[in-house]
Parts: structure tokens; C-alpha cells; sequence
């Protein structure tokens, strides 16, 4: 096989982060004392959450802002007297819980271990990823994880990857793949720092944007199929 270096990205590529997060989140405000009317709270939730996550992308906030602002902000937006960060503590606690694995994420990650090494890139919170990872059983076939949090500069950024490869037993551009669902981090992020890339892309989506993937899959299973199919240089 071409690639040596094999790096994921973690929620909605190995993970299912938007069944973790619904789940989260309904615990979350159940346990501050909301009851009724948790589906709306949480589709605001969502819009908001995924602005900040695009404001800190660029750089606009930081993440322990991004933390407890959204809660806040969804919070402030349906006129509910709760405590944003009591209910931030109490979600990244759920979400590391509640883990649901894609399907093939197993298999995936077993079988390009024992071809090279695969590491785990994230804007994630750290410690919280890591107990995710430990909780999904996908642990042994992972040689590293980095995160925004930890190098200070988040995916699409060349700094994040420079960062990232720094952790890896060997590198080399052209034997390095990054495999993602995102096209404006991961794909993009692969394409500024000149390495492969292969867009999970389970929903078939168009894409529109300015990020060029090398590959594209709608499943994990077929991501070894395809790279073992490339001509070894």
C-alpha cells in the first residue's frame, strides 16, 4: 500500500458525534430540570454550537469560551434562567460516555494499524476525546491523538499539521492520508499542507466547495479497498 501514515479525523468519521451529542445534550438539560420542549432547545443549540465552532476555526474565540457560550447563548435565545456552565460540566462529562461508533470504524482502524500507523486529528476538547477513543474500544489500533487544544492552532491551519506529524513514528508526505467527513478541515487542511486526503462522504453530498479530496467514500469499508487499489510509487 502507498500510504503509511494514516490520520482520522474523529467525530462523524470514526464516531458518531451527532448521536453523542443529541443524547448528551437531552441529559444535560434534564438534569438542570428541563423537561418539555428539549428537540427545539436542542436544534438552537446546534446552529449556535456550529457557528462558534466555525469562529474558533478562524481563530475569533477560544475554545473555553466556545465551551460555555453556547449554552449561554441557547440558554439567553429561549429565556431559561439556567447556569450555562454548570450545564457545560455536566455535557462534555455525558459526551465522553456516550460513545456510538460508525459502522466499519472498527475494522477500518484494525486493518491500517497493522499496515502503518494511524493517529487521530480533532478541534475536540482534549481530555475529553481521549476518553472517548478509550470508551469506543478503538484505543490499540491508535498510535496518537492531536488536538487543537494541545498544539494551539486548530485544522484547516498548516501549524495543526505540522504539529501533528511531529507525533507520528515516521513521516513522509507522499506515504500520508488524511481521512475526513469535513471538506473545510480536513480536505482543505490536507490540500494547504500537501498531503492525500480521502472525504468520508456517507451522505453523498455535492461538493462546492474550494477543497480538492484526492478519494472519496460513502463507507468505511471501503477505504481499503480503494488505497490498496493505488499503485505503489
Amino acid at each position: 500500500m502507498k500510504h503509511k501514515l494514516f490520520l482520522f479525523d474523529l467525530d462523524d468519521t470514526l464516531l458518531d458525534f451527532r448521536a453523542s451529542e443529541k443524547l448528551s445534550f437531552a441529559r444535560t438539560v434534564q438534569e438542570l430540570g428541563v423537561r418539555d420542549g428539549i428537540d427545539h432547545l436542542f436544534a438552537d443549540y446546534q446552529k449556535i454550537n456550529v457557528e462558534l465552532w466555525r469562529r474558533f476555526e478562524r481563530g475569533e474565540v477560544t475554545k473555553d469560551f466556545l465551551k460555555v457560550e453556547r449554552f449561554r447563548s441557547t440558554f439567553l435565545a429561549n429565556r431559561l434562567d439556567l447556569d450555562p456552565e454548570a450545564a457545560s460540566t455536566l455535557y462534555l462529562e455525558s459526551l465522553s460516555e456516550t460513545v456510538v461508533l460508525i459502522d466499519g470504524a472498527k475494522n477500518v482502524c484494525e486493518t491500517l494499524a497493522a499496515i502503518g500507523e494511524v493517529g487521530i486529528i480533532t478541534n475536540g476538547v482534549a481530555n475529553i476525546q481521549g476518553r472517548r477513543i478509550a470508551s469506543s474500544g478503538l484505543g490499540n489500533h491508535i498510535s496518537f491523538i492531536s488536538t487543537s487544544e494541545a498544539c494551539g492552532f486548530a485544522k484547516p491551519d498548516v501549524r495543526f499539521f505540522e504539529y501533528t506529524v511531529k507525533m507520528a513514528r515516521a513521516f513522509a508526505k507522499e506515504e500520508t492520508i488524511i481521512i475526513g467527513d469535513r471538506l473545510d478541515a480536513d480536505i482543505q487542511g490536507a490540500n494547504r499542507f500537501g498531503i492525500d486526503s480521502c472525504w468520508f462522504n456517507p451522505g453523498r453530498l455535492a461538493n462546492d466547495s474550494e477543497a480538492v479530496p484526492d478519494y472519496e467514500v460513502g463507507s468505511l469499508h471501503e477505504i481499503v479497498p480503494a488505497l490498496k487499489a493505488l499503485p505503489v510509487a
